[in-house]
């Protein structure tokens, strides 16, 4: 079992005096109150607070049956959803090194864009290799994922037949209705459920997000071990106890005082995904009325040779929050040459983890001391345990900040907007004079 996630404020402390951060405690404290008791606006979609307890047993055990079934006739699983419906399991599979092959099966996505090129290059995969598909939308009708699973349900149609191809179709979608519902039933393909009282980008706990994972090999046991004693944790009204609410607290204050941008860095590259689900999470949640810090992402210390400078020396109007991964989950020593040809005889024998950490304490130390209020995330190691309250502490933190900024965290009506206009121009029936 993974120690508990811990969160570490030393470098944001003097960004945010005393009085300030008492002055945001009884706001958070109100905020998650109303969380808790499911009474803020779009509480109607608050499933997820308790679905580490709640979750239903009956399809959890479907669902990894599902995915031993999907392990043993196919190389290649497509994960086919746009935003929500694919970017928490896509996040875990790469947060655990799965979906490589490790377990006997790639992990492949559509239905994320509208490019040509990239449904092209899927297709060239998928030459010649076993495949099945992973559907994800709780309508069916969403534009991207929607033609991409046409033109993939078309190509497993051709290879294994219509009954095979059903075969190998789960829809992950409504429990009653919709055009993807419809369809599954009439064709037979397995169903889980895309629950009604959970929005897309909170949804990774629930069959979005497990059967992908459990497919790629995750253990998905483990995963719902660590998101329930993170829940348990972020029951706590203590700041000091409770990690996520301490967070909320310093972005929230950090807010007020006018910062604009949140930057998640991470120095492990099987974090990247963790923060375009982040992205996800606080931007659509939180970007509203105006108001809200816009999420950043920095993959270092390859940015630190770019965006490091803007950091650095940029206009002060961002916080950076670091995810710190404490063990590697497979480590390097430098090689001992004699000489100092390199420059490098002072790391002799020293482990690139080790090389890695000094790298990000000392951006930590040059972070601050250059204005940017830093504020770390640290777990234990990349296991499902430490990615379960991961996902667990960013949606109540994200909850919390939105009802202590005066908006709903669970709707998405922006979103909208673009819609409306691609339909118009593409002809869609209803839409010609919006």
């Amino acid at each position: 079992m993974s120690q508990d996630i811990r969160l570490d404020v030393s470098y944001a402390e003097k960004f945010v005096t005393e009085p300030e951060a008492e002055g945001m405690k009884p706001v958070v404290l109100a905020a998650q109150k109303t969380l808790l008791e499911k009474t803020g606006p779009g509480a109607e979609f608050t499933g997820w607070v308790n679905l580490p307890e709640t979750y239903d047993r009956e399809e959890f055990s479907r669902i990894k049956k599902a995915a031993e079934k999907i392990r043993d006739e196919s190389r290649i699983l497509v994960v086919t959803g746009v935003g929500g419906s694919y970017l928490g399991a896509r996040a875990a599979i790469e947060f655990l090194s799965k979906g490589r092959g490790e377990s006997g099966l790639r992990v492949l996505y559509a239905g994320s864009s509208l490019n040509p090129d990239q449904m092209n290059d899927l297709l060239d995969e998928l030459e010649g290799t076993d495949f099945s598909v992973n559907i994800i939308s709780k309508s069916g009708t969403t534009t991207e994922p929607a033609i991409a699973f046409r033109i993939l349900k078309a190509l497993l149609e051709e290879r294994y037949g219509k009954k095979g191809a059903a075969d190998r179709i789960y829809a992950t979608t409504d429990k009653k209705k919709g055009t993807l519902k419809e369809l599954a039933d009439a064709e037979g393909y397995e169903t889980f459920v895309v629950p009604d009282d959970i929005g897309g980008r909170y949804s990774v706990l629930s069959a979005v997000g497990l059967l992908p994972i459990a497919s790629a090999g995750g253990d998905i046991d483990a995963l719902m071990q660590g998101a329930g004693r993170m829940a348990e944790i972020c029951q706590s009204d203590d700041p000091e106890k409770n990690p996520a609410l301490l967070y909320a607290l310093y972005r929230c204050a950090l807010e007020k005082k006018g910062m604009e941008v949140e930057v998640l860095s991470n120095y492990d590259a099987n974090l990247h995904q963790i923060c375009e689900w982040w992205k996800q999470l606080f931007g659509e949640s939180l970007g509203k009325e105006h108001q809200g810090l816009f999420p950043a992402g920095m993959d270092l210390t390859t940015d630190l040779h770019s965006m490091g400078q803007y950091i650095q020396d940029g206009r002060r109007n961002l916080i950076e929050t670091v995810l710190d991964v404490k063990n590697a989950g497979r480590d390097i020593r430098v090689p001992e040459v004699p000489g100092n040809a390199d420059g490098l005889q002072y790391l002799n024998g020293r482990s690139l983890n080790e090389i890695n950490h000094k790298a990000m304490e000392g951006s930590i130390i040059a972070h601050a001391e250059g204005g940017v209020p830093v504020m770390r995330i640290e777990l234990d190691r990349r296991d499902e345990d430490s990615l379960g309250q991961l996902f667990c502490f960013f949606e109540y933190a994200c909850g919390i900040c939105g009802y202590a900024n005066g908006v709903n965290p669970f709707d998405q009506p922006g979103v909208e907007f673009y819609k409306r206009n691609m339909f118009r121009l593409l002809g869609k029936p209803g839409y010609e004079n919006k």
